[in-house]
């Protein structure tokens, strides 16, 4: 137990990224908005290829795809993620299979973007391209830590409205059993909108809605405000190579004068046929869930969520070990990956290095928490969310 402990008191890292740290108290919106009753959710572990929990694939975003979810690793995930699309079974929460990027088109090959993206790109979000079979859309957020762009590219792309390095779109396509990176476009937003430069607190959320608007949720503007852009899908929007220009969404999101609140994952639901659709957003600081009305007449509900990890309960005989329970309430989850599959609502988190050992109660699941192993939580979609 005093190794157990520990780990837990080193743990206690402070981190630096500025969307992620989670201030003492609990400030108030400027715009409060109506919240439910507190909800429980049991999460499962997903196991990787080898039979066990994953190693630290820093679970960026979720999809649903022809039966199976999906996601993708940031660059700070272990070598063995990176540039890899996860299939997921719904069925046992086991990964199916690992999509490697290992193609590129001779368009980004030729880009100013192409170091970058055979690289370490710092993938956060995807979603699948509508009418289009086995096409994604991927999003970049930090570049910061790779090798930047050349003095030329740097004097085209210049005006990003946010990063030194702007963030990315790019289009992959499955080919057999691998990924082909074929079309890349930079993200330019308008300079109103006051993104700033803040290179790790960028688009961490996407969505594509059935008039095939891509929805882009942003952590954190200058203002430390989370933000939603958008941009429409043309049938000629990967033909172009310059900016892709993004406009604020303008949705009736929370607003608030101190603390951050990033917004993650995000997927789009539609109620009804008649339904113009909401946005179901992850605030991963606040355990909260968004639901934003699309048609911009309700006020967003903030719906709570307590999330909870199932405990191995094996070592319960041994007399030196204190007796756990069957699951735990977890401290820190940070949930960064939402998918909308019929009335369920799935979802999933990254582990946070600085935090995810403040989860550990119970010794059998400590090598767990060490590998920053993610969790799958499913839940059915309540429709007092839309009244």
């Amino acid at each position: 137990m005093k190794k157990l402990k520990a780990i837990v008191v080193a743990s206690l890292i402070v981190t630096f990224c500025v969307a992620c740290t989670q201030e003492q108290g609990a400030p108030m919106p400027i715009n409060p908005e109506p919240k439910s009753e507190k909800n429980e959710v049991l999460g499962t572990w997903i196991i990787d290829l080898d039979g066990d929990v994953m190693l630290n694939p820093q679970t960026s975003g979720l999809k649903y795809s022809n039966g199976f979810l999906y996601s993708v690793s940031d660059a700070s995930a272990h070598e063995s993620q990176i540039l890899r699309l996860h299939q997921i079974s719904m069925g046992d929460s086991k990964v199916v299979k690992k999509y490697a990027i290992n193609d590129y088109s001779e368009a980004v090959k030729n880009s100013c973007f192409f170091t970058y993206l055979s690289n370490k790109p710092d993938y956060e979000a995807l979603a699948p391209l509508p009418g289009e079979d086995n096409a994604w859309v991927f999003v970049t957020e930090d570049a910061s830590r790779n090798e930047q762009l050349s003095e030329t590219c740097q004097q085209q792309y210049a005006e990003s409205g946010s990063t030194f390095y702007p963030t990315l779109v790019v289009r992959l396509q499955l080919q057999g059993e691998s990924l082909a990176l074929t079309h890349v476009r930079p993200i330019q937003f308008p300079s109103s909108a006051e993104v700033g430069d803040f290179p790790n607190d960028g688009i961490e959320g996407l969505s594509i809605t059935r008039d095939n608007r891509l929805l882009l949720g942003l952590e954190r503007d200058s203002k430390k405000q989370p933000r939603v852009f958008e941009l429409k899908l043309g049938s000629d929007f990967w033909q172009e190579s310059g900016f892709a220009k993004v406009q604020d969404s303008e949705l009736l999101l929370p607003t608030f004068e101190q603390g951050n609140h990033p917004i993650n994952g995000m997927d789009v639901v539609y109620p009804s046929s008649e339904s113009e659709g909401y946005l179901l957003a992850a605030a991963r600081n606040d355990n909260e869930l968004w639901v934003v009305d699309l048609a911009k007449k309700k006020p967003t509900k903030r719906i709570e969520f307590d999330f909870f990890a199932p405990s191995d309960t094996s070592q319960n005989d041994k007399e030196s070990e204190p007796e756990c329970a069957d699951k735990h309430l977890m401290d820190n989850s940070s949930i960064e990956g939402l998918a909308v599959v019929a009335d369920e609502l799935w979802m999933v988190n990254d582990p946070w290095k600085a935090n995810y050992h403040k989860n550990i109660v119970c010794p059998a699941d400590q090598h767990k928490y060490q590998k920053m192993a993610p969790l799958l939580f499913k839940m059915k979609i309540d429709k007092a969310w839309f009244e």
